[in-house]
């Protein structure tokens, strides 16, 4: 699946707009994989999307699918709402409605399946047993690839079939793929960083690893591999890549450089790694775990911030080494990356 790249990179799928098919498609032709994200997307965009990378690209590429399970959360959300309503106000739109959806799961699935997605991914949770079988049965062989945190995640994503594991180390940006949210864990759960989960993981599963969280250099690449990994997933190296579609704001604010980053609930219910702005350092004491309610009802207020360029109110979703991440076509970042690995491994040469 992923040991016969060119290169073991794979463009991790950013939902909400950084990765688009321009992206997944300059990827794969510098020697890598791409995945779209199918998160917050409708079914018919979805399909759209998987139709405009196969126009660019006769790679395969892959696609990653939210597994929304659970019901409605009974957390309070009365308090965060009305943090919110101000800034909608002040912004001049109203807030989302804080409602509990499954992000058209099942939809999705047929898209990929009709499709014939090559691979397909899964994050805050496994398909099914019977899902899994669907994607293996149809005429591609759809291979099944499922993000873990930890390594209990990893054994029940053993236990439904999957192919492979995308191994998230705490460091990455945006949301951490937990199965479940616990709301009086920091972070949302037990945190391990990339390469002790590697290690944990690949002690109990022979499945092949991707690791990913906070890779933005050719050296994490070499690193992974040499730990076990058959290829490393990275996402905030191209967020501010030409083709990506990061806001202005965002990418501004990642150039910038400057800020820390922290989890918060703040935007999405869920915690997700922040450059810290107003919104993480005045929110995210109060905010409730209910995902994705929080999603619903910040989204439209997000998105007013993004057309105003302010990055207080942003989701300005990034990994713990951004300052270290480039810019410029996709392909150039490829290159300095493949360099860098090379130049890593060499250095590797001394344990000879």
């Amino acid at each position: 699946m992923f040991e016969d790249l060119r290169f073991p990179l794979i463009v991790a799928p950013m939902a909400g707009g950084p990765t688009t098919p321009e992206l997944v498609a300059a990827v794969t032709a510098a020697g890598g994989f791409g995945f779209l994200a199918g998160g917050y997307l409708s079914a018919d965009a979805l399909s759209d999307r998987i139709a405009k990378t196969a126009e660019l690209t006769a790679e395969p590429f892959g696609v990653n699918l939210f597994v929304s399970g659970g019901s409605a959360a009974d957390a309070d959300l009365g308090a965060h709402i009305e943090r919110w309503r101000a800034e909608a106000e002040r912004l001049g739109v109203e807030p989302g409605e804080p409602r509990w959806d499954d992000d058209a799961y099942a939809a999705k699935l047929e898209v990929v399946l009709e499709r014939k997605v090559p691979v397909v991914s899964f994050t805050f949770g496994t398909p099914s047993a019977e899902d899994v079988e669907r994607l293996h049965a149809n005429a591609n062989r759809s291979k099944v690839a499922v993000t873990v945190t930890s390594p209990a995640e990893a054994d029940r994503a053993v236990a439904v079939g999957a192919d492979a594991l995308v191994v998230q180390g705490f460091e990455a940006g945006a949301h951490r793929g937990l199965f479940a949210d616990e709301p009086g864990a920091e972070g949302g759960g037990a945190q391990y960083g990339v390469l002790s989960l590697l290690r944990l993981v690949s002690a109990r599963t022979d499945l092949p690893l991707v690791a990913t969280g906070g890779l933005v250099h050719g050296g994490d690449i070499a690193a992974v591999l040499a730990a076990g990994a058959v290829a490393a997933q990275l996402g905030t190296a191209f967020l501010r890549a030409d083709e990506a579609g990061t806001q202005p704001a965002h990418r501004q604010a990642l150039a910038d450089g400057g800020r820390p980053t922290a989890f918060t609930r703040a935007f999405s219910g869920r915690p997700a790694r922040s450059l810290v702005n107003r919104a993480v350092a005045d929110f995210s004491a109060t905010a409730p775990s209910a995902y994705p309610e929080v999603n619903n009802l910040t989204k439209p207020i997000r998105a007013a911030a993004g057309k105003a360029a302010d990055p207080e109110i942003m989701s300005l979703y990034a990994g713990q080494t951004y300052e270290l991440a480039g810019s410029g076509p996709a392909a150039s970042i490829v290159e300095r990356l493949q360099t860098e690995a090379r130049e890593a491994a060499t250095r590797l040469s001394r344990l000879r």
